[in-house]
């Protein structure tokens, strides 16, 4: 395939650059969580709409989630994009030291921001080609809330969304620029809501029937299920609600929300099940009554190896972000305010002794700032724990990742020192090298029929003695934990 096409994507998604890192720089500013993300989704939508694509909203019922969508016919590529921030993680950009932008505050600790602009970029790049070319096929930017609590892309997955693609694409924002693969843990979130009766803890003790004190029961019962798990089960709590700031009041309500993981989804709804055993067994003792209220969840990863090499043709491809002194400089003081970080970056180095020794070289052993390289290609079906809703779309069409490095060496996820780094020309870098990597991959799938029907194979060959488990349940709605 001509490289002048490809080149072509490139140099509209810099000709265009500093529209993308604003638009990443104000949903940062926006830092909404999930399902909340209205401001965010109306600026991504206002902007679909001008670059002419076809716009459907409230996809799956779900306010926050809308696509955008140019040409027609196949092929179909989708490319994936978020937009939520996390609790408690507000940070001033650009300083090296933690300091709240806004007092108890939201912050994009994970990079969401620049997920979704880099994506939004790509679709934008695509659809130029497209334009330019003549060619047929459809490109979809996906906005998709809640991956950090509300797992949209799960709940447009029960309803069959992802079936309308071809393949998939997405990335990750990360200190690497490397392919995402191999599987991850299934996840469920449960909250449970427990009530009871209000009484004077010292007057009347014994009319009171405690929510607070059922809570503590089933944290205490959950920890004894910990001896009886299998190696990938994981269980994550946190009280929501405690029942008020008053010792001397019988809690009359308390909550508590529950991530249970499990390396596949019929092994997280097992260990739901018991969990949903001990918050019964939590009300039986206190005499109170309880609401078990489903949340979200997520299936594991499906990898697709011929999509990542076809990403990682791409990453090679693609001019490496380039940086200042001062860049340098800022990430080198970043990088010190957390100790204790593997000295390694990649996958593929804590997998395989011979990618070990090349990124130590690479890195530095893993003390260069910033890795401003690709790491070795390295594809697997290894586990690694953590959760993501793009696991739900890759059992329905052929999907891959990559990551691309936005913030300095060994940063430590859901942390400040993301949200410092994600507005800054650090992440605005990352974002334009992801932008025209997913662009560039596309291009050569719509350029190539022969690379989508071997990924298309090797995804039936996955799912030949097993598809796609849902972790939704049929009557689960979206819903939203408020702080």
């Amino acid at each position: 395939m001509s490289c002048e096409i490809k080149n072509q994507a490139f140099e509209y998604i810099d000709a265009h650059a500093e529209q993308f890192t604003d638009l990443s720089h104000k949903i940062w500013e926006f830092a909404e969580l999930s399902l909340k993300e209205f401001q965010s989704a109306a600026l991504y939508i206002d902007l679909l709409k001008k670059e002419g694509f076809t716009v459907r909203e409230n996809l799956g019922n779900i306010e926050t989630a809308f696509s955008g969508t140019f040409g027609s016919g196949y092929p179909h590529i989708g490319i994936l994009g978020e937009f939520d921030a996390l609790s408690g993680l507000s940070q001033v950009v650009g300083l090296t030291e933690r300091k709240e932008l806004v007092k108890n505050g939201s912050g994009h600790g994970c990079g969401h921001n620049m997920l979704g602009a880099g994506s939004f970029a790509a679709a934008c790049a695509i659809k130029d080609y497209l334009e330019k070319t003549g060619k047929p096929g459809t490109v979809t930017f996906y906005g998709c809330p809640g991956e950090e609590g509300g797992a949209a892309k799960a709940f447009l997955a029960r309803e069959g969304l992802w079936k309308e693609l071809d393949c998939a694409l997405s990335w990750h924002p990360g200190d690497t620029h490397e392919i995402t693969t191999g599987t991850n843990n299934s996840c469920t979130q449960v909250l449970y809501k427990f009530t009871g009766v209000a009484a004077h803890a010292a007057g009347n003790p014994h009319e009171g029937r405690s929510a607070l004190d059922a809570v503590e029961l089933m944290n205490i019962g959950v920890q004894f299920l910990r001896e009886h798990m299998t190696d990938e089960g994981r269980i994550h709590y946190a009280i929501v609600d405690g029942g008020g700031l008053s010792p001397n009041v019988v809690q009359p309500h308390a909550s508590v929300l529950y991530m249970v993981r499990s390396k596949k989804v019929v092994d997280t709804l097992e260990l739901q099940r018991r969990v949903d055993l001990i918050a019964e067994g939590a009300a039986m003792m206190t005499e109170t009554t309880y609401e078990r209220i489903f949340v979200d969840g997520t299936a594991e990863l499906l990898p697709n190896t011929t999509l990542e090499k076809v990403l990682y043709e791409n990453l090679l491809e693609v001019k490496l972000p380039e940086y200042t002194q001062e860049e340098w400089e800022y990430a080198k003081a970043l990088k010190a305010t957390f100790p204790g970080v593997a000295p390694v970056p990649g996958l593929g180095a804590r997998m395989r002794p011979e990618i070990e020794a090349q990124v130590r070289e690479l890195s530095e052993n893993g003390q260069r700032p910033i890795n401003d390289f690709v790491l070795p290609f390295f594809t697997s079906n290894d586990f690694q724990p953590g959760s993501t809703d793009v696991g739900d779309v890759s059992w329905l069409v052929p999907t891959s990742q990559i990551t691309a490095a936005c913030w300095p060496s060994g940063n430590p996820g859901h942390s400040w020192q993301n949200v410092a780094c994600g507005a800054t020309t650090v992440g605005d870098k990352g974002l334009i090298y992801a932008a025209k990597v997913l662009a560039g991959a596309a291009i050569d799938l719509f350029e190539d029929d022969e690379k989508i029907q071997a990924a298309k194979a090797e995804f039936a060959d996955r799912t030949k003695y097993g598809g796609y488990v849902c972790p939704i349940p049929e009557d689960a709605v979206p819903y939203v934990i408020e702080e």
